[in-house]
């Protein structure tokens, strides 16, 4: 108990000391939530884990504001989902900054500021659940809530290199979440691992009778493990909006889904893409409107200009529109239903290109509508999603991949997505090493000794500078944080038990230190790291990539 209130206050001073970033738009008073923290049932399922609520979803006497200071309110009681993830020992931090009313997948379109991605301070976020990302990806929370109505919960998943579940239409309740597009919206996912997300998921999903648009569990849909069949489109029909780097990433993801023993099967994307545009530009816009037309007839300046430009136009649209739409939506409906029967999951971009503060604010209609390319279309035609890391681009911005499948597909692609990284059980932390405790080299049986056992051997992302350190017994790297001037280096993945990670931590002497590290998978983990100052005097043996062929380097030498 004592760690997590340490763990809780150290958050609330990282928030303090970064509160030029526009993340979050309210916090649970501190001593409230170390009150909660004090009082923790630790045997409950997500016991003393904190997350953070994407601020048009409602947590009990804490403002909503949906991003629009002059429509907030403050509620009498959670929404549903809040108040399961509280009952199973979670701990909300605060409410996060969001695309005004939840239009929009840039994150830019909000009063209280728009947050970066965590990799670039000039790349935009991605929306609307802007600030419930970043709060992920900053390592403030364990995991986070958004909305996902057209691709909200997985665009800013894939810009900060995190993963984001959209699960199947009705299965979370959105009871206490101010609407969108009422039928549609999704309360969504953030997390930085699989195992978190499909926690969060089991514990949060359930019907509810007060939500009109939830739905009892449907029948589970899967596949084999070996000989899935997942859908790609055609080359011509692929979109990346002059990203290069993005269209590489992308056929990477598909042939290591092939090498792992899945069926790559062409479709035509046209039917899908086709029901993108409806989402915006046909009658459904109209939804938006529906839910705040009362504030928007009184205070239509209080709407963001972009948001204003969206919603408001809706008045435009007539019965008859809707209706005709409708019977669009069926006939793609149709012809989407034969595509999908060819494959048991598609594998897509979620976003085909990046995008920075200054090109979204020249066109910011334009570059919403390319994010959405790829997501607009799955609510619609109520699929399941859930959003991955797949890579670096070549200017250090992550890239995602989604896998999207029918309803209630949500576990079968969560365990697809899952065989691709190993991920640590319950009870363990992934710790990276790079030196002295890899397999075979001198210090690998404290590893042994705090009963860990190896995940994986692989390389961090190319953005880490390696020295071998001088004076120390035995020899030891450093490695450290290099964005855009480092290399790639080879690590051992080890899982660690939490009830030894802290003697183990607490033994490791200066100048090391235990970090984070970026996974060439994307995958962010714990990792031995390096105090700058002690590189000075240290060799770099960057260029080669890894601690043993410097060890047999030196041997040689000798």
């Amino acid at each position: 108990m004592e760690r997590l209130v340490a763990r809780i206050r150290e958050t609330y001073a990282k928030i303090r000391a970064h509160e030029e970033c526009p993340v979050w738009i309210s916090l649970v008073p501190e001593e409230i939530t170390v009150g909660r923290a004090e009082d923790l049932d630790l045997n409950l399922p997500l016991a003393g884990m904190l997350f953070a609520i994407k601020d048009n979803i409602d947590l009990v006497g804490i403002a909503t504001t949906a991003g629009c200071p002059g429509f907030a309110y403050v509620p009498g009681e959670s929404a549903t989902v809040v108040a399961r993830l509280m009952s199973a020992g979670a701990i909300p931090i605060g409410k996060t900054n969001l695309d005004q009313f939840a239009t929009g997948l840039v994150g830019t379109r909000s009063p209280y500021g728009a947050p970066s991605s965590v990799f670039n301070q000039a790349y935009i976020s991605g929306g609307s659940s802007s600030g419930s990302a970043v709060a992920v990806a900053a390592e403030l929370v364990d995991f986070s809530l958004g909305t996902d109505t057209a691709g909200s919960g997985r665009v800013p998943a894939s810009l900060n290199n995190l993963i984001g579940v959209k699960p199947t239409c009705g299965a979370l309740s959105t009871k206490g979440v101010v609407p969108a597009c009422r039928t549609l919206d999704c309360v969504s996912i953030f997390s930085r691992d699989l195992v978190t997300a499909a926690k969060v998921l089991e514990v949060a999903r359930g019907f509810d009778p007060g939500d009109a648009y939830s739905r009892p569990a449907g029948q589970r849909k899967a596949w084999p493990a070996q000989g899935f069949r997942f859908g790609v489109p055609a080359a011509s029909q692929l979109e990346f909006f002059g990203d290069e780097s993005a269209r590489e990433l992308y056929y990477k993801a598909v042939a290591e889904y092939e090498a792992r023993g899945g069926v790559r099967v062409e479709f035509d994307f046209t039917p899908f893409r086709d029901v993108a545009q409806l989402l915006y530009s046909g009658p459904w816009v109209g939804e938006r409107l529906a839910a705040i037309k009362e504030f928007a007839a009184a205070s239509p300046e209080a709407l963001h200009p972009v948001t204003a430009a969206i919603i408001l136009k809706a008045a435009a649209f007539s019965a008859v529109d809707a209706f005709e739409a409708t019977y669009k939506l069926a006939d793609l409906r149709r012809v989407a239903a034969g595509e999908l029967a060819t494959f048991d999951f598609m594998l897509l971009p979620t976003n085909g290109a990046a995008y920075t503060h200054a090109e979204v604010a020249a066109e910011p209609i334009t570059l919403n509508t390319n994010l959405g390319y790829y997501t607009n279309f799955v609510n619609l035609l109520d699929l399941a999603a859930l959003a991955v890391p797949a890579g670096f681009r070549a200017n250090g911005m992550p890239f995602g991949v989604t896998l999207i499948g029918p309803a209630w597909s949500d576990e079968a692609l969560l365990a697809t997505a899952g065989q691709k990284m190993p991920y640590c059980p319950a009870g363990y932390v992934p710790l990276a090493v790079c030196g002295a405790h890899l397999t075979g080299m001198p210090l690998n049986y404290q590893l042994q000794d705090a009963g860990a056992f190896l995940l994986e051997a692989c390389r961090t992302t190319p953005s880490y500078r390696f020295y071998a350190l001088r004076g120390t017994v035995p020899l030891k790297p450093g490695l450290v944080y290099a964005p855009g001037n480092g290399a790639a280096i080879h690590v051992e993945v080890w899982a660690v038990p939490e009830s030894t990670f802290g003697r183990f931590v607490a033994a490791v002497p200066p100048p090391l230190a235990i970090g984070s590290a970026t996974l060439e998978s994307g995958r962010v983990v714990k990792s031995f790291v390096c105090e700058p100052y002690a590189i000075a005097e240290a060799t770099e043996i960057t260029h080669l990539g890894g601690w043993k062929p410097f060890i047999m380097q030196q041997a040689a030498s000798k």
